[in-house]
């Protein structure tokens, strides 16, 4: 064998393509399958530039109609009485934060700990499937459905509205999230790592809560700031439970959770409809904030998922 054909047989071997010809693969309108490829690329993107005009319009239109109404007083006073002007939204920005923060702490528990056993169950196991049926209807369960229920179970109970009402109502909506989340979670963690916990001498217990959940526990924590997304802009279950109320939820140390409780949701939806335009951009401007909180809390949920896939 010649020096020339031994060197051509090892750039064969390198590259198996050398030699070929790739002209006939060249794009070209005039070949049928390049134009309807071409054509259905260029009506996908057409589309999903229509489906993000809808986006961007609200959230110009907030922007326009809610940060003129901006300012610090907004932030830090009481909602004004009819014919008053001024005023703020401080107290339903706080009542929103605590009513979201008690509903997770409500439906946190019991989201993590079936989401340990569905995970850990065998596929025959009827108690695990019954359970994961369960959480995905409740995942298209409608809101109002879920302020119905506190309004009898808690409000009628206690007898008035409060911010526990609330997070009551809210923990049913954010529990199928985190239960759904988090089971898929803790099944997506490699079983070599569970495995090698367990060849250490380690016991179920313990593999579950020094292995399992830390590694998961981004995944996790993005079902859950998903959860709190969606349930600081329900506006029907609180209508039921929490109400409303021109105070401050916490007064001089004191913390009034069994009183009616402000948040920006039912706010926005009290204010929209009043004939007053300073109630009216206020409305606006609540519903900036709502949005704004809404968003920082799901880019956080998205930051966490990519570092975990990363």
């Amino acid at each position: 064998m010649t020096s020339q054909a031994a060197k051509a047989k090892a750039e064969v071997e390198l590259d198996p393509f050398v030699g070929v010809d790739f002209s006939n693969l060249e794009l070209s309108l005039r070949r049928p399958r390049t134009f309807v490829s071409m054509l259905f690329t260029a009506i996908t993107i057409a589309m999903t530039l229509c489906a993000l005009v809808p986006l961007f319009s609200v959230l110009l239109l907030l922007l326009w109609r809610g940060g003129r109404k901006l300012s610090i007083a907004a932030f830090t006073q009481l909602p004004p009485v009819p014919l008053e002007q001024g005023g703020g939204f401080g107290n339903a920005i706080l009542g929103t934060v605590v009513i979201c923060a008690l509903a997770l702490l409500i439906s946190l528990p019991f989201g993590i700990l079936s989401a340990i056993h569905l995970a850990q169950a065998t596929p025959d196991n009827r108690l695990a499937n019954s359970v994961r049926f369960v959480g995905k209807v409740l995942s298209g369960f409608p809101s109002i459905l879920a302020g119905v229920f506190a309004y009898g179970v808690v409000v009628m109970a206690t007898g008035g509205y409060s911010a526990v009402a609330g997070a009551v109502a809210l923990s049913i909506l954010m529990l199928p999230t985190i239960l759904l989340t988090a089971e898929d979670a803790i099944r997506m963690v490699p079983p070599s790592m569970k495995e090698a916990a367990v060849g250490m001498g380690a016991t179920e217990t313990q593999t579950v809560w020094m292995v399992l959940l830390p590694t998961a526990a981004p995944r996790i924590l993005t079902g859950i700031m998903l959860a709190i997304a969606r349930a600081a802009g329900e506006t029907a279950p609180l209508l039921f439970t929490a109400l409303f109320s021109n105070y401050w939820l916490i007064w001089h140390g004191h913390v009034k959770l069994l009183q009616p409780t402000a948040s920006l949701a039912v706010l926005i939806y009290n204010f929209a409809g009043m004939p007053f335009a300073n109630q009216v951009e206020l409305a606006w401007a609540a519903a900036l904030v709502l949005v704004i909180m809404v968003l920082i809390t799901n880019l956080i949920g998205q930051s966490l998922a990519n570092r975990q896939v990363q």
